[in-house]
């Protein structure tokens, strides 16, 4: 699950295209299937996006992914914090510094899909009936 937010907001076009070249950078660095990758694009207005205390000097993003913890190497997880800043940049324009790409492990137990957790999955158990 990828969620993203941008300053200034970005038009329909350029959303999807975030949407499809996160989704590749997901699938491509860190093993993700693609059919259950998620992502929500939030438009912030410029006006409500600040850096120390000031208005954002230029645009500027947030991205956080979720996945299971122990699923990605430091080494991967540390492409795909680069690759998808480089990413953002290229879609964006030049991005304020304090924009931040964020890979947040969460524990297999304490999330899931479809209903079921990635722990069943990895387990193997039939969904709850």
């Amino acid at each position: 699950m990828l969620q993203l937010k941008v300053a200034p907001p970005v038009d329909a076009r350029r959303r999807a295209l975030l949407a499809q070249r996160l989704t590749a950078l997901t699938r491509e660095i860190l093993g993700k299937r693609s059919a259950v990758t998620a992502l929500v694009v939030e438009d912030v207005p410029a006006a409500q996006w600040f850096i120390g205390g000031e208005a954002a000097p230029q645009a500027a993003a947030w991205l956080e992914i979720s996945i299971t913890a122990g699923t990605n190497t430091a080494q991967e997880k540390q492409a795909f914090v680069e690759r998808t800043w480089q990413e953002l940049q290229q879609q964006l324009g030049p991005l304020a510094e304090a924009s931040y790409v964020i890979v947040r492990e969460v524990p297999g137990t304490d999330w899931g899909f479809g209903g079921r957790t990635q722990e069943a999955r990895r387990q193997g158990a039939a969904p709850a009936a």
